[in-house]
């Protein structure tokens, strides 16, 4: 990956519905040749899918809450588990003084509640550390041009 495809990945997070002649006149390349590229990185997984990035509030997910999740056993076969549970919108094996992470959002701290009852049901779970969050100064994604040497 050169430091084109880093702008096109850079480019491409700010704004995925732009043409492919702005993204190739951005980084200097015909809108052919930027199409090109980014049919490349797609085939090769460095583009995962193209999403619309949605205010969680405008929605009714407004409390976002992290969860460190203690278990019995190994908790890496447990995926499946966590997946299941349409609120949990992130979760990540972990090393320390829990097994799992996860990042749950919901409309109320009843319904956290009883993603908690539902998570600690799942196999190995025994038991639950919640940190609801105040306020959101900032979401990011991992930036393309961060690990470019040039």
């Amino acid at each position: 990956m050169d430091h084109i495809d880093r702008a096109l990945l850079a480019r491409l997070q700010e704004d995925a519905t732009q043409p492919y002649a702005a993204l190739g006149e951005a980084v200097g390349l015909s809108a052919g040749a930027a199409h090109e590229r980014v049919r490349k990185l797609r085939e090769r997984g460095v583009i995962r899918r193209t999403t619309a990035e949605v205010d969680p509030s405008a929605v009714g997910s407004g409390v976002l809450a992290y969860v460190m999740v203690d278990s019995t056993s190994w908790m890496g076969d447990s995926a499946d588990g966590f997946a299941a549970l349409p609120e949990i919108l992130e979760a990540h094996v972990i090393a320390g003084s829990a097994s799992v992470l996860v990042k749950v959002r919901t409309a109320t701290t009843e319904q956290l509640q009883d993603v908690l009852r539902r998570i600690y049901a799942i196999d190995g779970v025994s038991g639950t550390q919640a940190t609801v969050v105040l306020e959101t100064f900032f979401e990011r994604q991992v930036s393309p041009l961060a690990a470019d040497p040039e």
